[in-house]
């Protein structure tokens, strides 16, 4: 189960919305070996796509660096579809490459600025895609 706060998921689906009709991409990092949920860092969708994101390679050595330093661990590798529901595609499966991450999905399919919106989340292990719970709080 993926537990976050209120905070971070209105982040993570206000950059959804932001980057709408291009999917949106961003990392959340937390204390090495936590599962805690903390830092939110949206990235740039290199691609500029509404069917594809990438991060950026200097970005994302720049990042990992970065939560090196700080004893941090990607916990959730998010990014949203434009077009289709919140589920990892064929793509996305053959990317995945943090086995400890939630992969969270946000679909602004059909949505407005009120919504509604499909946010889920994703265990990606050795090409094995299982569905969790999100749990959202207001604090941990």
């Amino acid at each position: 189960m993926l537990t976050i706060t209120q905070d971070l998921y209105d982040r993570i689906v206000a950059h959804a919305r932001e980057d709408h009709p291009d999917e949106a991409c961003g990392v959340v990092a937390g204390p090495v070996g936590s599962g805690r949920p903390e830092r939110f860092i949206p990235m740039l969708n290199a691609a500029r796509s509404p069917t594809f994101y990438e991060f950026d390679s200097g970005d994302l050595l720049k990042l990992y660096r970065e939560m090196d330093d700080r004893d941090e661990e990607p916990v959730i590798i998010y990014h949203s579809h434009t077009a289709t529901e919140a589920h990892p595609s064929r793509t996305d499966i053959t990317y995945a490459n943090e086995p400890g991450a939630h992969y969270v999905l946000v679909s602004t399919a059909d949505t407005d600025d009120a919504g509604p919106f499909q946010f889920r989340s994703f265990r990606i292990v050795a090409g094995e895609v299982t569905e969790e719970e999100v749990a959202v709080v207001e604090s941990y």
